[in-house]
Protein backbone atom coordinates (compact mmCIF):
# COMPACT_ATOMS: atom_id res chain seq x y z
CA UNK A 1 0.00 0.00 0.00
CA UNK A 2 1.51 3.12 -1.09
CA UNK A 3 1.92 5.90 2.22
CA UNK A 4 -0.06 8.65 1.72
CA UNK A 5 -0.35 11.69 4.42
CA UNK A 6 -3.66 12.70 5.59
CA UNK A 7 -4.25 15.86 4.06
CA UNK A 8 -3.05 14.09 0.64
CA UNK A 9 -5.42 11.03 1.55
CA UNK A 10 -8.65 13.75 1.88
CA UNK A 11 -7.53 15.54 -1.20
CA UNK A 12 -7.42 11.56 -3.06
CA UNK A 13 -10.57 10.44 -1.30
CA UNK A 14 -12.65 13.58 -2.15
CA UNK A 15 -11.43 14.80 -6.07
CA UNK A 16 -14.53 14.12 -8.38
CA UNK A 17 -12.53 12.30 -10.44
CA UNK A 18 -11.94 8.47 -10.07
CA UNK A 19 -8.93 7.87 -9.12
CA UNK A 20 -6.70 4.76 -9.05
CA UNK A 21 -3.07 3.74 -8.66
CA UNK A 22 -1.35 0.96 -10.65
CA UNK A 23 2.08 -0.52 -10.27
CA UNK A 24 4.17 -1.76 -12.85
CA UNK A 25 2.25 -4.97 -13.27
CA UNK A 26 -0.80 -3.61 -13.40
CA UNK A 27 -2.18 -4.20 -10.25
CA UNK A 28 -4.34 -1.99 -8.53
CA UNK A 29 -2.73 -0.37 -5.50
CA UNK A 30 -4.97 2.92 -4.31
CA UNK A 31 -9.14 3.66 -5.10
CA UNK A 32 -10.84 6.24 -3.64
CA UNK A 33 -14.22 6.76 -2.91
CA UNK A 34 -15.50 8.40 -6.28
CA UNK A 35 -13.51 5.00 -8.26
CA UNK A 36 -15.87 3.27 -5.80
CA UNK A 37 -19.02 5.16 -7.14
CA UNK A 38 -18.40 4.94 -11.05
CA UNK A 39 -17.41 1.62 -11.38
CA UNK A 40 -19.42 0.42 -8.66
CA UNK A 41 -16.83 -1.18 -6.53
CA UNK A 42 -16.02 -0.79 -2.74
CA UNK A 43 -12.79 0.68 -3.52
CA UNK A 44 -10.86 -1.38 -0.57
CA UNK A 45 -12.19 -4.33 -2.88
CA UNK A 46 -10.21 -2.81 -5.32
CA UNK A 47 -7.07 -2.97 -3.88
CA UNK A 48 -5.23 -5.86 -5.32
CA UNK A 49 -6.76 -6.41 -7.98
CA UNK A 50 -6.01 -6.53 -11.86
CA UNK A 51 -6.25 -3.22 -13.57
CA UNK A 52 -8.02 -5.34 -16.21
CA UNK A 53 -10.99 -5.23 -13.76
CA UNK A 54 -12.19 -1.92 -15.16
CA UNK A 55 -11.60 -2.77 -18.77
CA UNK A 56 -13.93 -3.80 -21.41
CA UNK A 57 -12.87 -7.63 -22.56
CA UNK A 58 -12.68 -6.69 -25.88
CA UNK A 59 -9.77 -3.76 -25.31
CA UNK A 60 -7.63 -5.46 -22.63
CA UNK A 61 -5.27 -7.40 -24.98
CA UNK A 62 -4.61 -3.24 -26.57
CA UNK A 63 -4.92 -2.40 -23.23
CA UNK A 64 -1.28 -4.70 -21.98
CA UNK A 65 0.32 -3.02 -25.61
CA UNK A 66 -0.20 0.65 -24.45
CA UNK A 67 0.94 -0.14 -21.01
CA UNK A 68 4.01 -1.67 -21.85
CA UNK A 69 4.63 1.12 -24.11
CA UNK A 70 3.74 3.68 -21.82
CA UNK A 71 6.39 1.82 -19.22
CA UNK A 72 9.09 2.68 -21.65
CA UNK A 73 8.72 6.26 -21.76
CA UNK A 74 6.26 7.05 -18.80
CA UNK A 75 4.95 11.11 -18.58
CA UNK A 76 1.78 13.32 -18.36
CA UNK A 77 -0.56 12.80 -20.42
CA UNK A 78 -3.52 11.81 -21.89
CA UNK A 79 -4.42 8.23 -22.18
CA UNK A 80 -5.58 6.86 -25.76
CA UNK A 81 -5.17 11.13 -27.30
CA UNK A 82 -4.40 8.68 -30.75
CA UNK A 83 -7.87 6.63 -30.08
CA UNK A 84 -10.89 7.59 -31.52
CA UNK A 85 -12.75 6.24 -28.43
CA UNK A 86 -12.01 4.83 -24.38
CA UNK A 87 -14.19 2.94 -22.65
CA UNK A 88 -13.91 1.80 -18.93
CA UNK A 89 -16.19 -1.42 -17.33
CA UNK A 90 -18.62 -1.53 -14.42
CA UNK A 91 -19.33 -4.03 -11.36
CA UNK A 92 -22.38 -4.88 -13.43
CA UNK A 93 -20.55 -5.10 -16.75
CA UNK A 94 -21.94 -1.93 -18.06
CA UNK A 95 -19.73 -0.10 -19.77
CA UNK A 96 -19.25 3.67 -20.16
CA UNK A 97 -16.92 6.37 -22.18
CA UNK A 98 -14.09 7.20 -20.58
CA UNK A 99 -11.41 9.93 -20.73
CA UNK A 100 -7.92 9.27 -18.66
CA UNK A 101 -5.25 10.69 -17.67
CA UNK A 102 -2.11 9.30 -16.71
CA UNK A 103 0.53 10.70 -13.86
CA UNK A 104 3.54 8.75 -13.23
CA UNK A 105 5.30 8.40 -10.07
CA UNK A 106 8.23 6.31 -7.77
CA UNK A 107 7.45 6.10 -4.18
CA UNK A 108 9.92 3.43 -2.22
CA UNK A 109 12.05 2.46 -5.13
CA UNK A 110 8.96 1.47 -6.44
CA UNK A 111 7.43 2.74 -10.00
CA UNK A 112 3.70 3.48 -9.93
CA UNK A 113 1.37 5.25 -12.17
CA UNK A 114 -1.90 7.36 -11.32
CA UNK A 115 -4.88 7.34 -13.68
CA UNK A 116 -7.77 10.18 -12.97
CA UNK A 117 -11.15 8.37 -14.73
CA UNK A 118 -13.74 10.65 -15.56
CA UNK A 119 -17.64 9.43 -16.54
CA UNK A 120 -18.02 10.88 -20.28
CA UNK A 121 -21.50 9.82 -20.56
CA UNK A 122 -23.23 12.94 -20.42
CA UNK A 123 -20.63 14.65 -22.41
CA UNK A 124 -20.36 12.08 -25.04
CA UNK A 125 -24.51 12.71 -25.41
CA UNK A 126 -24.27 15.95 -25.54
CA UNK A 127 -21.22 15.73 -28.52
CA UNK A 128 -23.66 13.25 -30.14
CA UNK A 129 -26.58 15.81 -29.69
CA UNK A 130 -24.33 18.37 -30.92
CA UNK A 131 -23.24 16.82 -34.42
CA UNK A 132 -26.71 15.35 -34.79
CA UNK A 133 -28.21 18.97 -35.06
CA UNK A 134 -25.62 20.53 -36.72
CA UNK A 135 -25.94 17.44 -39.52
CA UNK A 136 -29.55 17.72 -39.33
CA UNK A 137 -28.89 22.00 -39.71
CA UNK A 138 -26.87 21.08 -42.95
CA UNK A 139 -29.40 18.98 -44.15
CA UNK A 140 -32.23 21.69 -43.27
CA UNK A 141 -29.85 24.19 -45.39
CA UNK A 142 -29.53 22.18 -48.40
CA UNK A 143 -33.18 21.57 -48.59
CA UNK A 144 -33.63 24.91 -48.50
CA UNK A 145 -31.04 25.61 -51.26
CA UNK A 146 -32.97 23.66 -53.29
CA UNK A 147 -36.40 24.73 -52.28
CA UNK A 148 -34.98 28.30 -53.43
CA UNK A 149 -33.65 27.16 -56.48
CA UNK A 150 -36.56 25.55 -57.48
CA UNK A 151 -38.82 27.90 -56.40
CA UNK A 152 -36.61 30.94 -58.26
CA UNK A 153 -36.67 28.89 -61.63
CA UNK A 154 -40.55 28.68 -61.15
CA UNK A 155 -41.36 31.87 -60.18
CA UNK A 156 -39.55 33.27 -62.63
CA UNK A 157 -41.38 31.59 -65.65
CA UNK A 158 -44.57 33.75 -65.04
CA UNK A 159 -42.81 37.02 -64.54
CA UNK A 160 -40.71 36.29 -67.43
CA UNK A 161 -44.14 36.16 -68.92
CA UNK A 162 -45.82 39.00 -67.67
CA UNK A 163 -43.15 41.24 -68.41
CA UNK A 164 -42.88 40.36 -71.65
CA UNK A 165 -46.49 41.10 -71.93
CA UNK A 166 -46.29 44.37 -70.17
CA UNK A 167 -43.92 44.98 -72.71
CA UNK A 168 -45.80 44.64 -75.42
CA UNK A 169 -49.05 46.49 -73.95
CA UNK A 170 -46.49 49.70 -73.84
CA UNK A 171 -46.35 49.69 -77.36
CA UNK A 172 -49.51 49.19 -77.81
CA UNK A 173 -50.81 52.09 -75.43
CA UNK A 174 -48.56 55.07 -75.75
CA UNK A 175 -51.61 56.98 -77.10
CA UNK A 176 -53.42 55.76 -73.79
CA UNK A 177 -51.82 58.49 -71.23
CA UNK A 178 -53.57 56.49 -67.68
CA UNK A 179 -53.27 52.90 -69.33
CA UNK A 180 -49.73 53.23 -70.40
CA UNK A 181 -49.04 54.74 -66.61
CA UNK A 182 -50.74 51.46 -65.15
CA UNK A 183 -48.38 49.45 -67.00
CA UNK A 184 -45.54 51.60 -65.98
CA UNK A 185 -46.38 50.64 -62.25
CA UNK A 186 -47.18 47.08 -63.23
CA UNK A 187 -43.31 47.50 -64.94
CA UNK A 188 -42.04 48.61 -61.83
CA UNK A 189 -44.03 45.85 -59.53
CA UNK A 190 -42.28 43.51 -61.97
CA UNK A 191 -38.90 44.76 -61.27
CA UNK A 192 -39.68 44.22 -57.45
CA UNK A 193 -40.61 41.01 -57.52
CA UNK A 194 -37.62 40.10 -59.62
CA UNK A 195 -35.06 41.69 -57.51
CA UNK A 196 -36.84 40.10 -54.53
CA UNK A 197 -36.19 36.41 -55.97
CA UNK A 198 -32.68 37.34 -57.12
CA UNK A 199 -32.02 38.42 -53.62
CA UNK A 200 -33.09 35.18 -51.86
CA UNK A 201 -31.16 32.94 -54.16
CA UNK A 202 -28.52 34.96 -54.05
CA UNK A 203 -28.44 34.76 -50.08
CA UNK A 204 -28.76 31.21 -49.99
CA UNK A 205 -25.77 30.42 -52.75
CA UNK A 206 -23.59 32.71 -50.37
CA UNK A 207 -24.35 30.93 -47.62
CA UNK A 208 -23.86 27.51 -48.27
CA UNK A 209 -20.64 28.67 -50.15
CA UNK A 210 -21.69 27.47 -53.47
CA UNK A 211 -20.23 30.40 -54.90
CA UNK A 212 -16.18 31.00 -55.84
CA UNK A 213 -15.23 34.19 -57.80
CA UNK A 214 -14.46 33.89 -61.10
CA UNK A 215 -11.69 36.76 -61.60
CA UNK A 216 -11.11 39.03 -64.86
CA UNK A 217 -10.07 41.79 -66.09
CA UNK A 218 -13.02 44.72 -65.29
CA UNK A 219 -13.31 48.17 -65.73
CA UNK A 220 -14.78 50.33 -63.66
CA UNK A 221 -15.94 52.81 -66.26
CA UNK A 222 -18.25 50.13 -68.09
CA UNK A 223 -19.39 48.63 -64.66
CA UNK A 224 -20.34 52.68 -63.88
CA UNK A 225 -22.13 52.52 -67.17
CA UNK A 226 -24.24 49.86 -66.06
CA UNK A 227 -25.74 50.70 -63.25
CA UNK A 228 -26.31 54.56 -64.52
CA UNK A 229 -28.45 52.80 -67.15
CA UNK A 230 -30.43 50.25 -64.71
CA UNK A 231 -30.62 53.15 -61.73
CA UNK A 232 -31.07 56.39 -63.50
CA UNK A 233 -35.04 56.23 -64.58
CA UNK A 234 -35.85 54.66 -60.68
CA UNK A 235 -33.48 58.24 -59.42
CA UNK A 236 -35.21 60.63 -61.52
CA UNK A 237 -39.19 58.90 -60.41
CA UNK A 238 -37.76 60.23 -57.12
CA UNK A 239 -36.10 63.49 -58.59
CA UNK A 240 -32.73 62.26 -57.17
CA UNK A 241 -29.84 62.98 -59.21
CA UNK A 242 -27.54 60.17 -59.25
CA UNK A 243 -23.66 61.02 -59.92
CA UNK A 244 -21.61 58.50 -60.90
CA UNK A 245 -17.59 58.85 -60.93
CA UNK A 246 -15.07 58.86 -64.15
CA UNK A 247 -12.69 56.78 -63.75
CA UNK A 248 -9.89 54.75 -65.74
CA UNK A 249 -9.04 52.09 -63.05
CA UNK A 250 -9.39 48.36 -64.11
CA UNK A 251 -10.01 45.78 -62.10
CA UNK A 252 -8.96 42.22 -61.37
CA UNK A 253 -12.35 40.49 -59.76
CA UNK A 254 -15.72 38.68 -60.45
CA UNK A 255 -17.76 41.06 -62.69
CA UNK A 256 -20.99 39.64 -61.50
CA UNK A 257 -20.25 39.61 -57.82
CA UNK A 258 -18.48 43.11 -58.17
CA UNK A 259 -21.88 44.71 -60.35
CA UNK A 260 -24.24 43.06 -57.54
CA UNK A 261 -22.32 44.73 -54.73
CA UNK A 262 -22.81 48.00 -56.01
CA UNK A 263 -25.96 47.32 -56.90
CA UNK A 264 -27.00 46.52 -53.76
CA UNK A 265 -25.50 49.26 -52.50
CA UNK A 266 -26.78 52.12 -54.56
CA UNK A 267 -30.16 50.55 -54.63
CA UNK A 268 -30.68 50.75 -50.98
CA UNK A 269 -29.60 54.17 -51.03
CA UNK A 270 -31.56 55.21 -53.40
CA UNK A 271 -34.70 53.40 -51.62
CA UNK A 272 -34.14 54.98 -48.38
CA UNK A 273 -33.40 58.61 -49.67
CA UNK A 274 -36.21 61.19 -50.55
CA UNK A 275 -35.07 64.33 -51.69
CA UNK A 276 -31.31 65.31 -52.84
CA UNK A 277 -28.97 63.23 -54.17
CA UNK A 278 -26.83 59.62 -54.40
CA UNK A 279 -23.09 60.48 -55.21
CA UNK A 280 -20.49 57.19 -55.78
CA UNK A 281 -16.90 58.47 -55.54
CA UNK A 282 -13.51 57.23 -56.29
CA UNK A 283 -10.62 57.61 -54.60
CA UNK A 284 -6.74 55.61 -54.54
CA UNK A 285 -4.34 55.90 -51.75
CA UNK A 286 -1.01 53.71 -51.62
CA UNK A 287 -2.88 51.16 -50.31
CA UNK A 288 -6.12 50.70 -51.88
CA UNK A 289 -8.93 52.06 -54.22
CA UNK A 290 -11.80 53.38 -52.09
CA UNK A 291 -15.70 53.98 -53.50
CA UNK A 292 -17.66 55.75 -51.48
CA UNK A 293 -21.23 55.50 -51.77
CA UNK A 294 -23.18 58.63 -50.20
CA UNK A 295 -26.96 59.73 -49.90
CA UNK A 296 -29.12 62.83 -48.15
CA UNK A 297 -31.43 59.95 -47.24
CA UNK A 298 -32.97 59.39 -44.04
CA UNK A 299 -30.26 58.27 -42.22
CA UNK A 300 -29.14 55.00 -39.55
CA UNK A 301 -29.45 55.23 -35.75
CA UNK A 302 -26.10 55.21 -34.16
CA UNK A 303 -27.29 52.12 -32.18
CA UNK A 304 -28.38 50.39 -35.25
CA UNK A 305 -24.97 50.29 -37.32
CA UNK A 306 -23.72 47.70 -36.15
CA UNK A 307 -26.11 45.31 -37.22
CA UNK A 308 -27.41 46.72 -40.62
CA UNK A 309 -25.46 43.87 -42.09
CA UNK A 310 -27.14 41.23 -40.23
CA UNK A 311 -30.20 39.65 -42.27
CA UNK A 312 -33.79 40.26 -42.45
CA UNK A 313 -32.79 43.50 -40.80
CA UNK A 314 -33.96 46.85 -41.08
CA UNK A 315 -33.97 49.92 -39.74
CA UNK A 316 -36.50 50.81 -37.38
CA UNK A 317 -39.23 53.35 -36.76
CA UNK A 318 -36.35 56.26 -36.13
CA UNK A 319 -35.46 54.91 -40.22
CA UNK A 320 -38.23 54.98 -42.41
CA UNK A 321 -40.89 52.38 -43.36
CA UNK A 322 -40.60 48.24 -44.27
CA UNK A 323 -39.19 48.28 -48.02
CA UNK A 324 -37.75 44.52 -48.95
CA UNK A 325 -36.87 41.65 -47.16
CA UNK A 326 -33.75 43.38 -45.41
CA UNK A 327 -31.15 40.86 -46.97
CA UNK A 328 -29.75 43.36 -49.65
CA UNK A 329 -26.66 44.84 -47.07
CA UNK A 330 -26.30 41.02 -46.15
CA UNK A 331 -25.30 40.00 -49.51
CA UNK A 332 -23.20 43.20 -49.58
CA UNK A 333 -21.47 41.82 -46.71
CA UNK A 334 -20.88 38.23 -48.09
CA UNK A 335 -19.94 39.49 -51.54
CA UNK A 336 -17.21 41.98 -49.98
CA UNK A 337 -15.83 38.65 -48.09
CA UNK A 338 -15.36 36.74 -51.05
CA UNK A 339 -14.19 39.56 -52.50
CA UNK A 340 -11.15 40.38 -49.98
CA UNK A 341 -12.96 43.72 -49.51
CA UNK A 342 -13.21 45.55 -46.57
CA UNK A 343 -16.92 47.67 -45.99
CA UNK A 344 -17.73 50.12 -43.54
CA UNK A 345 -20.58 52.45 -42.69
CA UNK A 346 -21.15 56.06 -41.22
CA UNK A 347 -24.71 57.78 -41.23
CA UNK A 348 -26.44 60.23 -39.16
CA UNK A 349 -30.04 60.70 -38.65
CA UNK A 350 -31.57 62.81 -41.05
CA UNK A 351 -28.24 63.59 -42.84
CA UNK A 352 -27.69 60.45 -44.92
CA UNK A 353 -25.21 57.14 -44.82
CA UNK A 354 -22.30 56.70 -46.41
CA UNK A 355 -20.68 53.41 -47.21
CA UNK A 356 -16.93 52.97 -48.00
CA UNK A 357 -15.59 49.91 -49.73
CA UNK A 358 -11.88 49.72 -49.60
CA UNK A 359 -10.07 47.39 -52.08
CA UNK A 360 -6.87 46.35 -51.73
CA UNK A 361 -4.29 48.02 -54.64
CA UNK A 362 -2.97 44.89 -55.25
CA UNK A 363 -6.56 43.98 -57.10
CA UNK A 364 -5.59 47.21 -59.45
CA UNK A 365 -4.51 46.41 -63.42
CA UNK A 366 -2.79 48.44 -65.25
CA UNK A 367 -5.58 50.32 -68.31
CA UNK A 368 -3.81 47.46 -70.79
CA UNK A 369 -6.01 45.11 -69.38
CA UNK A 370 -9.42 47.11 -70.49
CA UNK A 371 -9.74 45.46 -73.01
CA UNK A 372 -10.47 42.12 -71.48
CA UNK A 373 -13.86 43.89 -70.15
CA UNK A 374 -16.67 42.68 -71.90
CA UNK A 375 -19.34 44.48 -70.35
CA UNK A 376 -22.58 45.73 -71.52
CA UNK A 377 -23.17 46.83 -74.87
CA UNK A 378 -24.63 50.46 -75.59
CA UNK A 379 -28.03 50.93 -76.57
CA UNK A 380 -28.85 50.84 -80.49
CA UNK A 381 -31.71 49.43 -81.97
CA UNK A 382 -30.82 51.04 -85.18
CA UNK A 383 -30.45 48.98 -87.88
CA UNK A 384 -32.70 46.25 -89.33
CA UNK A 385 -34.65 43.79 -87.46
CA UNK A 386 -32.96 40.17 -87.42
CA UNK A 387 -35.07 36.82 -87.89
CA UNK A 388 -35.41 35.44 -84.01
CA UNK A 389 -35.68 31.40 -83.77
CA UNK A 390 -37.10 31.00 -80.09
CA UNK A 391 -36.57 27.42 -78.64
CA UNK A 392 -38.61 27.67 -75.02
CA UNK A 393 -40.16 25.31 -73.14
CA UNK A 394 -42.78 26.78 -71.59
CA UNK A 395 -45.73 27.74 -73.48
CA UNK A 396 -46.96 30.58 -71.88
CA UNK A 397 -43.46 32.60 -71.92
CA UNK A 398 -42.44 31.10 -75.61
CA UNK A 399 -45.67 33.02 -76.95
CA UNK A 400 -45.07 36.36 -74.44
CA UNK A 401 -41.53 36.31 -76.38
CA UNK A 402 -42.65 35.98 -79.71
CA UNK A 403 -45.24 38.72 -79.01
CA UNK A 404 -42.80 41.26 -77.80
CA UNK A 405 -40.17 40.44 -80.77
CA UNK A 406 -43.69 40.69 -83.27
CA UNK A 407 -44.32 44.25 -82.24
CA UNK A 408 -40.57 45.59 -81.85
CA UNK A 409 -40.67 44.51 -85.75
CA UNK A 410 -38.02 40.67 -85.50
CA UNK A 411 -39.62 38.58 -87.77
CA UNK A 412 -39.97 34.99 -85.10
CA UNK A 413 -40.23 31.44 -85.41
CA UNK A 414 -40.70 29.59 -82.41
CA UNK A 415 -40.30 25.36 -80.91
CA UNK A 416 -41.47 24.38 -77.55
CA UNK A 417 -38.86 21.61 -77.90
CA UNK A 418 -35.19 20.23 -79.26
CA UNK A 419 -37.21 17.81 -81.77
CA UNK A 420 -40.05 20.51 -82.85
CA UNK A 421 -37.00 22.90 -83.72
CA UNK A 422 -34.79 20.49 -85.54
CA UNK A 423 -36.66 21.77 -89.27
CA UNK A 424 -36.08 25.55 -87.60
CA UNK A 425 -32.81 25.14 -86.70
CA UNK A 426 -31.58 23.60 -89.68
CA UNK A 427 -32.89 26.04 -91.67
CA UNK A 428 -31.38 29.42 -90.01
CA UNK A 429 -28.84 31.78 -92.45
CA UNK A 430 -26.44 34.31 -91.42
CA UNK A 431 -27.76 37.14 -89.73
CA UNK A 432 -30.26 34.73 -88.05
CA UNK A 433 -30.10 34.80 -83.91
CA UNK A 434 -31.04 31.87 -81.66
CA UNK A 435 -32.76 32.57 -78.39
CA UNK A 436 -33.09 29.76 -75.85
CA UNK A 437 -33.76 28.60 -72.46
CA UNK A 438 -31.05 27.22 -70.76
CA UNK A 439 -32.99 24.54 -68.48
CA UNK A 440 -34.82 22.20 -71.08
CA UNK A 441 -37.42 20.28 -69.56
CA UNK A 442 -38.07 17.35 -71.67
CA UNK A 443 -34.82 17.67 -74.20
CA UNK A 444 -32.95 14.50 -73.38
CA UNK A 445 -30.89 15.92 -71.11
CA UNK A 446 -29.80 18.77 -73.38
CA UNK A 447 -29.05 22.27 -72.15
CA UNK A 448 -29.93 25.76 -74.35
CA UNK A 449 -25.63 26.09 -74.52
CA UNK A 450 -25.76 21.96 -75.90
CA UNK A 451 -28.27 21.91 -78.53
CA UNK A 452 -26.39 26.19 -79.39
CA UNK A 453 -23.39 23.83 -79.99
CA UNK A 454 -25.06 21.21 -82.59
CA UNK A 455 -26.19 24.01 -84.24
CA UNK A 456 -22.85 25.33 -84.68
CA UNK A 457 -21.27 22.17 -85.73
CA UNK A 458 -24.40 21.80 -88.36
CA UNK A 459 -23.74 25.29 -89.98
CA UNK A 460 -20.16 25.18 -89.39
CA UNK A 461 -20.36 28.50 -88.04
CA UNK A 462 -20.49 30.18 -84.19
CA UNK A 463 -24.67 31.08 -85.14
CA UNK A 464 -25.32 34.22 -82.97
CA UNK A 465 -27.77 33.47 -79.58
CA UNK A 466 -29.05 34.49 -76.50
CA UNK A 467 -29.28 31.93 -73.47
CA UNK A 468 -31.39 32.36 -70.86
CA UNK A 469 -31.45 31.35 -67.35
CA UNK A 470 -33.10 31.91 -63.96
CA UNK A 471 -29.95 31.18 -62.16
CA UNK A 472 -27.93 32.89 -64.08
CA UNK A 473 -24.58 33.15 -61.66
CA UNK A 474 -24.79 29.22 -61.64
CA UNK A 475 -24.86 28.88 -65.38
CA UNK A 476 -21.84 30.89 -65.79
CA UNK A 477 -20.16 29.36 -63.82
CA UNK A 478 -20.63 26.24 -66.18
CA UNK A 479 -19.17 28.03 -68.84
CA UNK A 480 -15.55 27.55 -68.47
CA UNK A 481 -14.21 29.86 -71.27
CA UNK A 482 -15.60 32.81 -73.23
CA UNK A 483 -17.99 31.86 -75.89
CA UNK A 484 -17.61 33.69 -79.07
CA UNK A 485 -21.62 35.90 -80.95
CA UNK A 486 -23.37 34.45 -77.56
CA UNK A 487 -24.94 36.69 -74.67
CA UNK A 488 -26.33 35.79 -71.37
CA UNK A 489 -29.25 37.14 -69.93
CA UNK A 490 -31.40 36.02 -66.95
CA UNK A 491 -34.94 35.94 -66.07
CA UNK A 492 -36.85 37.55 -66.24
CA UNK A 493 -35.11 38.95 -69.27
CA UNK A 494 -34.69 43.07 -69.26
CA UNK A 495 -36.35 43.38 -72.82
CA UNK A 496 -34.29 46.53 -73.20
CA UNK A 497 -31.33 44.11 -72.94
CA UNK A 498 -32.66 41.89 -74.90
CA UNK A 499 -33.47 43.72 -78.19
CA UNK A 500 -29.56 45.13 -77.42
CA UNK A 501 -28.05 41.92 -77.50
CA UNK A 502 -29.96 40.97 -80.79
CA UNK A 503 -29.23 44.34 -82.66
CA UNK A 504 -25.38 43.42 -81.43
CA UNK A 505 -25.54 39.80 -82.59
CA UNK A 506 -27.44 40.66 -85.72
CA UNK A 507 -24.14 42.57 -87.22
CA UNK A 508 -21.97 39.42 -86.58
Amino acid sequence: MVDFGSISQYLLESSPDALVVVDAGGILRFANRTAGDVFGYDPQALVGKAMDLLIPERFRIRHGAHVAGYLRHPKNREMGARIADLYARRADGSEFPAAIRLAPFRSGGIDYVAAAIRDMTERSAMVGELVAAREEADRANRAKSRFLATASHDLRQPLQTIRMLNASLLRLTVEEPRLHDALRRQELAIDGATRLLNTLLDISRLESGAIEPKLSAVTLAAVFQELEREFESLAAQKHLRLILPRTDAVLSTDRMLFTQLLQNLIGNAIKYTDRGQVAVTCAQDAEALTLAIEDTGVGIPEDKLDRIFDEYYQVGPQGTQRLGVGLGLAIVREVSRLLGYSISVASQVGAGTQVRLRIPRTRLLSESHADADTGPSPNSNAGTRCRVMILEDNDAVRAATELFLALEGHPTRSAGSVAEAEPMLAEMVPGDVLVADYHLDGAGGLTGLEVLEQVRVRHGRDVPAVLLSGDLQSMMRMVRAPIPNTRFLSKPVDTQALLEALEELSRV
